[in-house]
């Protein structure tokens, strides 16, 4: 056990280093979301209107754009970790397919715990948001969480691909369900009974519930435990089908 932690947090270590040198991927990780939620700022500031509660959507679309590009950035990443050879040598070198992933998964979570943070901060100065600490807190680890199991998926997707041209089918095939179908557009109840079912396969629509209910008055983790369980289980069965599904390509 002692052996495969080592290994894991080595995996960890160099690619953590690998994202510090790569200037792009830093500023697309980081920057990108700043952008597109200040833009959405200007968005929602057009729209104001007795009739438009713009308070439903801030936080719900801020947690989509973390949680669409980690997700991208981070399957095309993997599949040129992949294209480079780098996983096949760590399978030659005797690594096994839960210390890659579980490496993979720790660096990028460092990242994703910053661009979390900087994307409620800005969310909460541009639209003024007054919550309270505590729900601050519980929002950051909603869209924590949300980001960290974009980087499950990101890896999950990156195992079906030979090179980065090959991902790109994969993002509509996962992003589109979760803006139609999460009840981030539309309340879930307004929507067929099979459609409701299959929003529940997104990770979005846990997040999105959990959300709702804490930017309510007097809203807290505790009213809706149940659904907030379902994003850390949703990230363990996809960490898990990960790591099944790791090969190295002949």
């Amino acid at each position: 056990m002692q052996a495969m932690l080592s290994r894991t947090a080595a995996i960890a270590r160099r690619v953590l280093r690998q994202v510090l040198r790569d200037r792009r991927f830093l500023a697309l990780s980081i920057m990108a979301p700043l952008l597109i939620i200040f833009l959405l700022k200007v968005f929602f500031d057009s729209l104001e209107s007795p009739f438009f509660k713009p308070t439903e959507f801030i936080i719900p679309v801020g947690a989509f754009v973390v949680h669409f590009i980690t997700y991208v950035l981070c399957a095309i990443v993997l599949v040129r970790e992949r294209t480079a050879h780098t996983l096949t040598r760590m399978f030659v070198n005797g690594y096994r397919p839960v210390e890659i992933i579980g490496g993979y998964v720790l660096a990028y979570t460092v990242l994703a715990t910053v661009q979390a943070l900087l994307v409620l901060t800005e969310l909460s100065l541009l639209f003024d948001l007054g919550y309270s600490i505590g729900t601050l807190l519980s929002l950051y680890l909603v869209i924590w969480l949300l980001a960290v199991i974009s980087i499950a998926l990101g890896i999950f997707v990156s195992n079906f691909a030979r090179n980065e041209g090959q991902v790109f089918p994969f993002i509509p095939l996962i992003i589109l369900p979760s803006v139609f179908l999460s009840g981030l557009l539309i309340s879930v109840d307004r929507l067929p009974t099979w459609a409701q079912w299959l929003g529940r396969v997104t990770p979005l629509f846990y997040a999105n519930q959990v959300v709702q209910n804490l930017i309510k008055p007097g809203g807290a983790l505790s009213d809706n435990w149940a659904v907030f369980a379902g994003l850390p289980i949703y990230g363990i069965v996809v960490l898990v089908l990960a790591t099944r599904t790791l090969h190295e390509w002949d």
